[in-house]
């Protein structure tokens, strides 16, 4: 039985995915920081037939990743497929800046650091897998990332703090693509909708105007479909292939992001 992480799977599009995931047969982690609903999902999943681990961990905090890796490969020695969903919006569970356990923005902290941690430490677990996939959930919100002030400390908003992070995981996953070439990994990444109908949108004050279901589409489509077997470093607006921010394809500019990724997290 293969087996999926999927982060941020207790709640709105990363619930649907897990749920779809271990109907296809795979084993499913499901990582969240709430107990009781992480809980209630591994019943869900169970309930249809499937096999589901609840993982917690507070991804603002670096040490709280770096145990659910550890979690991780106490489950399982290989992994088939690694999606990191878990993000928060524009505002998150309140408006301004925030910082993370480490002191680090905390969008940037969540969206990017994260995820970009949790992978590295997770690659062998992946690559005994191979063929395996990670599918890194971005957005269309992008803005070119300024490295003379990456923590936006001078002039902070929720908006570009949002699209920041979320440029920085397609920056990686075009790194994590070259890196990863004939491993039989492969890396893609998305913006699965725009404003579904999920307590991120909600919490922003939007109108919700797509729904999970849609977004559950594009994310099974990079997870498991044929059509990408081997095509890695792939940027979807849903489920058209297309160009991220123009910094995505700039060398130099993911050089400067991953040196700086190393040292944040210490890898």
């Amino acid at each position: 039985m293969p087996t999926a992480l999927i982060t941020g799977a207790t709640d709105g599009v990363g619930r649907l995915v897990a749920n779809q995931l271990a109907e296809k047969g795979f084993r499913m982690l499901v990582h969240g920081r709430n107990r009781e609903r992480g809980e209630s999902l591994v019943r869900e999943i169970e309930a249809a037939g499937g096999k589901a681990t609840f993982l917690r961990a507070d991804l603002a905090s670096l040490a709280e990743v770096r145990s659910l890796a550890e979690a991780v490969k106490a489950e399982t020695p290989k992994l088939e497929l690694l999606i990191n969903n878990a993000g928060i919006g524009s505002t998150g569970d309140r408006p301004g800046r925030q910082v993370s356990a480490d002191g680090h923005e905390l969008r940037f902290a969540v969206n990017y650091l994260a995820g970009f941690l949790l992978t590295h430490l997770l690659i062998p677990l992946l690559k005994a897998a191979a063929p395996s996939r990670i599918v890194n959930v971005a957005s269309a919100g992008q803005k070119a990332l300024d490295f003379d002030d990456i923590m936006l400390t001078k002039n902070y908003n929720g908006t570009d703090a949002y699209r920041h992070s979320k440029l920085a995981q397609v920056l990686f996953t075009v790194d994590l693509a070259n890196e990863l070439k004939g491993s039989g990994v492969i890396a893609n990444t998305l913006h699965p909708s725009t404003y579904m109908n999920t307590t991120m949108v909600r919490q922003s004050g939007t109108t919700p105007i797509s729904t999970v279901e849609t977004g559950a589409e594009a994310i099974m489509h990079l997870a498991v479909s044929p059509a990408l077997q081997g095509r890695s470093g792939l940027y979807f607006n849903v489920l058209r292939e297309t160009k991220a921010d123009p910094q995505a394809y700039d060398a130099a500019a993911r050089a400067k992001l991953k040196a700086l990724s190393l040292k944040l997290t210490g890898l």
